[in-house]
């Protein structure tokens, strides 16, 4: 009688060397104390025909002598975690390039705009501009007396008058001259604010002009100026003896008449 160390079953068969079972070598063993196991014998009608074991299943924690069992390799999760470490770095640094250019943008554009110093002069020299524009044309205030400082206005209204004629700018005129503008030519005929403006036109044959002789009449907030202007032409000059009256209104001085002759022989007409 043998028996398999491994399963301790027992066989009779004297040829079985191994366990039918598990491949075990088989030991020899007395016959008193085993179970004695006999193989199937389908060619023999018996009453152990219908018995039908099962075969031998090892544990499932079984391991064949010989066997190295399996070793779980722990790199890959290593390898895993490394790589969605590296990934999550990349994506901050891309979100940071992203926002932060556009945050110092939106940043820069709230910004005030910086004021130099010289634009705060202009600022100022254009205010004081306009306050000494204002203050001169104050009804309130009272005409000047100083002789010096009313020839000096009268001149600079002359020479804007002068331009506004040669370039027949009726806006410019529309202010120097008084509503009740009478103006007198040299064949004594009269014109009104309206006529003049009206009749006006531009002169493109002058190159230059002067004042000369000018004298003030000063009273109140009358003034006569009178004087010569010189028109220098291509080829010639032409002057004139000029008579012009004033008046202090609304806070400057506005031409209310006018009379012009020609000085030495008839020439031909501007």
């Amino acid at each position: 009688m043998k028996r398999c160390s491994t399963c301790n079953r027992t066989y009779e068969d004297p040829n079985l060397s191994f366990c039918i079972d598990d491949g075990t070598p088989l030991t020899s063993v007395e016959a008193d104390d085993t179970t004695v196991v006999r193989p199937r014998n389908t060619e023999q009608n018996t009453d152990d025909t219908d018995w039908n074991a099962q075969a031998y299943q090892p544990p499932g924690a079984y391991v064949p002598p010989g066997t190295d069992p399996k070793r779980r390799r722990a790199w890959p999760w290593v390898l895993g975690i490394v790589g969605a470490f590296v990934l999550g770095i990349l994506a901050l640094s891309l979100a940071a390039a992203i926002l932060i250019p556009r945050m110092m943008r939106a940043s820069r554009r709230y910004e005030p705009p910086p004021v130099s110093s010289s634009t705060n002069r202009e600022e100022n020299s254009n205010s004081a501009t306009n306050n000494n524009a204002n203050n001169s044309e104050d009804v309130t205030t009272p005409p000047p007396t100083d002789h010096a400082q009313v020839l000096g206005q009268l001149t600079n209204i002359e020479q804007e008058w002068t331009v506004a004629n040669l370039n027949a700018d009726k806006r410019k005129l529309d202010r120097i001259l008084a509503d009740d503008f009478v103006g007198e030519g040299e064949q004594n005929e009269q014109q009104s604010k309206a006529d003049y403006i009206r009749t006006i036109q531009r002169n493109a044959d002058v190159e230059k002009w002067e004042f000369s002789d000018l004298k003030l009449d000063l009273a109140g907030d009358r003034a006569k100026l009178t004087g010569i202007i010189t028109y220098f032409l291509r080829d010639r000059s032409v002057s004139f003896d000029f008579t012009d009256r004033f008046v202090w209104r609304d806070g400057r001085w506005q031409a209310t008449g006018a009379e012009i002759k020609r000085r030495g022989a008839p020439e031909t007409d501007l």
